[in-house]
């Protein structure tokens, strides 16, 4: 299937899928990726040349070259009215039941993922796309293999899409023979399909924007959101972007890249699962950065306190919102002591957030949205937010945001055999089509999976010492390894076996894989 815009898709399209793919969609994929590609690839380098002077001790600071935009009085551009109140906001995968229980939830918010949570089967994006444009026409249902039915109510959270991040390619539409991005082939489609719909609507077209790691990544999705808005027809401005602050470097050019957005931008969101992640990548080849089990890296810690603290300073300085971080906790219909205990470290942690100068919050299942919402009714009453909270006290520290060394805790056996469990799941599950999975009563997705992935290298090649006193040698990693998988299953079961067989490259290979979703996407059917 090709057209004259020099587009050619290579994935199958059912008859039922074709309308996505009309030729003003693509025409608008080839000119984001003909005007934008090559920015792309250049800031993708810049991303691998500075983490070669990260691995040779280079210091992360704030841009000396950018001072003057952080002591500027400007503000990003007002809220639209239905982006005002954001104190609840609800995730999930762009697949049609998730969709329709998430929008029902009664969060304020749904963001509704093309990213980490959606396995990018050619399918899934194109299944995605079209789920969105029934969602927005309030046509959307789905019945279940036992007959349950499913539709939208009368009122439902505001919508705002993520696209894919930077570093990601749809490998089924070439432009010249070559990929082009998998995020501006996600606006395209939407924006092309569901712009003005969403403005008679009311509301507008709202993204998450994933993984950005410089102020220039951001000027590279405002440049794409102005060509977007002049082929779609809308006005300038329409389009509404929140960041996700979930990469270590994005965490020193906050006010940045709110600047960069600022005539499209609504907030920042502390993407806390990827941030830690990015951490780790970032400081890999440090000992001195390596953190406990994961469990231990709470939103308290250190350098994890230092960065929520300076992302609610940094928005509310410019008219932004501070949206808070993921409760990933998915509450058990078997076991009220599980929910018990991981109901109060919910409440512990909406109740920092929002006493910290949070706007609202993440959560990833319809159960905990009544918590989260009485937490911060409770500080904001009638109020839709609250920008008015300064925080001026908030001093910027460059050594703080590093700080990882001063995380408590132990590595253990049993946080190296979660890892590895957690890890073999979820790529297995990945690989079959699925990008959100419960397990062990959290919902991981890609940033959960690698941060798994990501300690274990860590540890493996600093040979950390465990609570027990033994080295994680590879011998010891193998035999921890054998024994998990052989608890769901073994290698023959489901794709377990190319999923541990991608785990042990990632964690044993000399060097640090960026992401791990580059890999598994060759290995994606």
């Amino acid at each position: 299937m090709s057209v004259a815009t020099e587009i050619e898709i290579v994935g199958p399209v059912a008859p039922e899928r074709a309308h996505l793919l009309s030729d003003d969609a693509l025409a608008l994929v080839a000119r984001l990726q003909r005007e934008l590609g090559p920015r792309r690839a250049e800031l993708l380098a810049a991303r691998a040349a500075r983490q070669e002077r990260l691995d040779a001790g280079e210091r992360m600071d704030f841009l000396p070259e950018t001072a003057e935009i952080r002591t500027g009085t400007w503000h990003v551009a007002p809220a639209p009215a239905d982006l005002q109140d954001r104190r609840v906001e609800i995730t999930g995968p762009a697949e049609a039941k998730m969709m329709i229980n998430a929008l029902n939830s009664g969060a304020k918010v749904f963001m509704c993922d093309l990213e980490d949570a959606l396995s990018p089967r050619w399918t899934n994006v194109l299944d995605g796309q079209a789920a969105l444009h029934s969602a927005i026409r309030r046509t959307l249902e789905f019945t279940n293999d036992v007959g349950k039915h499913y539709t939208l109510n009368d009122e439902t959270a505001t919508l705002i899409v993520r696209p894919r991040g930077w570093h990601l390619e749809e490998r089924h539409v070439l432009l010249d023979g070559e990929p082009v991005a998998g995020g501006l082939f996600d606006i395209a489609l939407y924006l092309t399909h569901n712009a003005k719909e969403l403005l008679a609507r009311g509301s507008g077209p709202y993204f998450y924007l994933p993984k950005l790691e410089s102020h220039l990544e951001a000027r590279l999705w405002n440049d794409a959101f102005r060509i977007a808005q002049e082929e779609v027809g809308i006005p300038y401005g329409s389009i509404r972007a929140t960041v996700l602050i979930e990469t270590l470097p994005a965490a020193f050019e906050m006010e940045e890249i709110l600047y960069e957005l600022r005539d499209h931008a609504s907030g920042l969101n502390a993407g806390r699962w990827d941030y830690i992640f990015s951490s780790i990548k970032k400081l890999h080849a440090h000992r001195d950065a390596v953190l406990p089990d994961r469990a231990c890296v709470t939103m308290g810690v250190p350098f994890m306190h230092a960065y929520t603290q300076l992302l609610v300073r940094s928005c509310h300085r410019r008219s932004a919102h501070a949206i808070g971080g993921m409760a990933a906790f998915i509450p058990s219909r078997r076991d009220a002591a599980v929910n018990e205990n991981a109901f109060a470290k919910v409440r512990e942690d909406k109740e920092r957030e929002v006493n910290g100068g949070c706007d609202g919050t993440w959560v990833a299942h319809p159960d905990l949205v009544p918590l989260a919402m009485e937490i911060f009714d409770a500080v904001l009453g009638d109020r839709p937010n609250q920008i008015e909270k300064l925080r001026e006290d908030v001093i910027p520290n460059a050594a703080a945001l590093v700080s990882l060394g001063e995380t408590p805790g132990a590595i253990t056996e049993a946080g190296v055999r979660t890892n590895i469990s957690v890890g073999t799941r979820y790529i297995a599950a990945w690989l079959d089509g699925l990008g959100a999975v419960a397990i062990d009563n959290l919902m991981e997705d890609a940033a959960t999976a690698e941060i798994s992935r990501a300690q274990l290298w860590q540890w493996l090649h600093f040979a950390v010492e465990l609570e027990d006193g033994r080295a994680l040698t590879p011998e010891l990693y193998a035999q921890l390894r054998d024994e998990e998988l052989a608890k769901i299953g073994g290698r023959s079961e489901g794709r377990n076996g190319e999923a541990v067989e991608l785990l042990d490259e990632l964690v044993t290979q000399e060097r640090f894989e960026e992401f791990l979703t580059i890999p598994a996407y060759a290995r994606l059917a």
